[in-house]
C-alpha cells in the first residue's frame, strides 16, 4: 500500500512540476510578445483549473492576442479565475461588467468584483470603486466613500486616483474645498504624466485658485495635457494663443489647436475654428468651410449654452453665402462627421507637429 501511495504521490508531484514549468513558460512567452505560444500553453492549464492561466487567457481573449478577440470568452475565463480568488481576474471582470463588454452592463456586479479585488490590494480596483461611488453607479452616490477609495489608491501612487482626489478637493465634494490641497494632488499626478491633472493645474493657474494667477504656467500645463490628446486642453490652449495670454498672440497656432480639439468633437473648438475661417485669421478665409465647422458645432452642442455663439455666427456667415454654397457646406459637414473628422480639412491645412 505504501508503494502505491508513494507512486501516486510521485505522479501528482510530477504533474504539479510540469504545470508550474508550463505556466512559467507561458508567462515568459507573454513577456516576449509571443502570444500564439502563450495561448497554446495557457489553455490546457486553464482547462485543468489553474487560476493564473485562466486569468491570463482572459486577457489574451480581451486583447485579441494569440486568439481571436472575444470579450465573451474573456469574461468566461475571468469568471472561472475570479471564483477561485484570483484578484487580477476579479478586477478585469469588474471592468467588463462596468463597460458591458462580453456581459450585460451591470455596475452593481462591477462594484462587487472591484470590491473583492480591492480587498486583496489591487490598486486599480480601489480607484474604480472611488469612481463608482462618486458617480453613483451600482451604489448610492457618496463622495465621502469615493474620497476614501481614491485616497487609498492615491497614497500608493495611482496617478488617476491622485487626480480625482484633487478634483474632490477643488470642488469640495466629500471634504472641505481646498485649492491648495487640490494643487498638491494634481501636481503629484501631473508629474506622472496624467493628462487630466495637467489640464486641471492649468485651470487653477489660469484662475489663480490655490496659486498666484499665471497665464504662462497655465499655458505650460495646458500644453502638456494637449500633447497627450486632451481635447479641452487643446481648446484652452487655442484660446490662449488667440488672446495672447501666457503665450505670444498667434492666430495660426490658435487655429491648429482648435483644429485638433475640433477633430475630437469639441463643439466650442469647432465653433471658434469656424470663426477663424470666416475672418481669415490664421487660416485662409473660407466662408464655406466656416459654415461647415459652425454647422458641426451647432449639432455637437445639442442646444446647450455653448451652442448659442455657434448659432449666431452660423447665421452671420449664411448671409454671405448662396443657397448652393450652404448646401455644399452642409455636404462637407456630413462627410466630415461620417469620416470621424478625418475628411474635414484640405490636405494643406491638416496639422503636423504643433510647435
Amino acid at each position: 500500500m505504501r508503494c502505491v501511495l508513494f507512486a501516486l504521490f510521485l505522479v501528482g508531484a510530477g504533474t504539479t512540476i510540469w504545470a508550474a514549468d508550463s505556466y512559467t513558460d507561458a508567462v515568459s512567452a507573454v513577456h516576449r510578445d509571443d502570444y500564439d505560444l502563450a495561448a497554446r500553453l495557457f489553455r490546457p492549464l486553464a482547462e485543468q483549473g489553474h487560476a493564473g492561466a485562466q486569468s491570463f487567457l482572459g486577457i489574451l481573449y480581451a486583447n485579441g492576442q494569440g486568439v481571436p478577440q472575444s470579450h465573451e470568452e474573456a469574461a468566461q475565463w475571468y469568471q472561472r479565475a475570479a471564483q477561485q480568488g484570483d484578484a487580477a481576474a476579479q478586477f478585469q471582470l469588474g471592468v467588463l461588467c462596468a463597460n458591458g463588454q462580453g456581459v450585460p452592463q451591470n455596475y452593481e456586479m462591477a462594484w462587487q468584483w472591484y470590491q473583492r479585488a480591492a480587498d486583496q490590494g489591487v490598486v486599480a480596483a480601489q480607484f474604480q470603486l472611488g469612481v463608482l461611488h462618486a458617480n453613483g453607479q451600482g451604489v448610492p452616490q457618496n463622495y465621502e466613500i469615493a474620497e476614501q477609495w481614491y485616497r487609498r489608491a492615491a497614497d500608493q501612487g495611482h496617478a488617476r486616483a491622485q487626480s480625482h482626489l484633487g478634483v474632490l478637493y477643488a470642488r469640495g465634494q466629500g471634504l472641505p474645498k481646498d485649492y491648495r490641497e487640490a494643487i498638491q494632488w494634481y501636481r503629484r499626478a501631473a508629474e506622472q504624466g496624467d493628462a487630466l491633472a495637467q489640464f486641471q493645474l492649468g485651470v487653477l493657474y489660469a484662475n489663480g485658485q490655490g496659486v498666484p494667477r499665471s497665464y504662462k504656467e497655465a499655458g505650460r500645463w495646458y500644453r502638456r495635457a494637449a500633447d497627450q490628446g486632451d481635447a479641452v486642453a487643446q481648446f484652452n490652449l487655442g484660446v490662449r494663443y488667440a488672446n495672447g495670454q501666457g503665450v505670444p498672440q498667434n492666430d495660426e497656432l490658435a487655429g491648429r489647436w482648435y483644429r485638433r480639439a475640433a477633430q475630437q468633437g469639441h463643439a466650442r473648438a469647432q465653433s471658434n475654428l469656424g470663426v477663424l475661417y470666416a475672418n481669415g485669421q490664421g487660416v485662409p478665409k473660407d466662408m464655406i468651410r466656416a459654415y461647415m465647422w459652425l454647422t458641426i458645432a451647432v449639432e455637437g452642442s445639442r442646444g446647450d449654452d455653448d451652442g448659442k455663439p455657434a448659432i449666431a455666427n452660423q447665421t452671420i456667415v449664411a448671409s454671405d453665402l448662396t443657397a448652393a454654397q450652404i448646401e455644399q457646406a452642409q455636404e462637407m459637414a456630413r462627410r466630415c462627421q461620417e469620416s470621424q473628422f478625418l475628411e474635414c480639412e484640405p490636405k494643406e491645412q491638416v496639422p503636423g507637429v504643433v510647435p
